[in-house]
């Protein structure tokens, strides 16, 4: 078991290096094209790879029939709009802000866990929520004079995202991870073809060998994020998942030369702390 946990751990820390350049790639090509049709794109690739592996694992027939099917077209659709708010917050705000600001997430899928799944959430948790969000408020510095009204970007991807996690729990209650899987691709490849097809815009060969790279980018993630969990349980290794935040801060500051804000490195800390403690608590509630 500690072999299997210490393969986990490394596939976790290899996805959010992919992750992570992956959004580097979508900051590039989110400045250059229509964020719409970008998105567009990289899903018509990740349909085609769930498609693929959904068949190959003998789970279609299964997966054409869930429990819920609107619960699983509605999580599939906003995904795929949450990841167009975000690429949009990597154009406007930077990487290291966007990240910054998107990593309260994981607090705002605790604090919303008591309303909407009936969960459980100690005091110590609701400190842990509350000191999650002082550190956004020293990221943003309202009333600074120098806040952004960008940052409201990425506050509305990450409740997007927090939303759908919810969601995706529940719909772990009646549906295999693989139908969930499915969905998620394919429900966003229909919405994003629905919107991205009248932003169509030509794109120059090199950056067409780019957006090549962002969708395999997109597919080796998540089929390292599935081996993640073959190999060990969430709650084992969803604290490294925070080496994202590392790994895009990096590329924002090397590549985009994105400046790293004393507030923002204070702030991100806070959030990243915050939400560390609150999965702890999370795991010993249910061991």
């Amino acid at each position: 078991m500690e072999r299997n946990n210490q393969i986990g751990i490394w596939l976790m820390v290899a996805t959010t290096f992919v992750f992570a350049m992956q959004d580097g790639i979508s900051r590039h090509l989110g400045g250059e094209y229509n964020v719409w049709m970008v998105v567009m794109i990289r899903y018509w690739f990740f349909a085609a790879f769930v498609l693929w592996l959904t068949r190959r694992n003998g789970g279609l027939s299964q997966a054409l029939r869930p429990a819920r099917p609107w619960l699983q077209i509605t999580r599939g659709a906003l995904l795929a709009l949450e990841i167009c708010v975000t690429v949009l917050s990597f154009t406007l705000l930077g990487l290291v802000e966007s990240h910054a600001i998107f990593a309260i997430y994981p607090l705002m899928v605790a604090a919303l866990s008591g309303p909407v799944l009936g969960e459980h959430v100690g005091w110590r948790r609701w400190a842990a929520i509350g000191i999650g969000f002082i550190g956004i408020l020293v990221i943003l510095q309202p009333g600074s004079g120098v806040f952004s009204p960008y940052a409201v970007i990425p506050l509305l991807g990450a409740g997007m995202f927090a939303v759908y996690g919810l969601m995706t729990r529940l719909a772990a209650k009646t549906d295999s991870t693989q139908t969930s899987f499915f969905w998620t691709g394919i429900m966003g490849a229909v919405v994003m073809t629905a919107i991205g097809i009248w932003f169509w815009q030509p794109m120059s060969q090199g950056d067409w060998a780019w957006l090549a790279l962002l969708c395999c980018t997109g597919v080796l993630g998540h089929w390292l994020l599935i081996k993640c969990y073959e190999f060990a349980e969430a709650s084992t290794v969803q604290p490294f998942a925070y080496l994202q935040l590392v790994f895009v801060s990096f590329i924002g500051v090397l590549v985009f030369g994105e400046a790293l804000h004393t507030n923002v490195v204070i702030g991100a800390v806070i959030v990243v702390s915050a939400g560390i403690f609150t999965l702890i608590r999370s795991r010993r509630s249910t061991s």
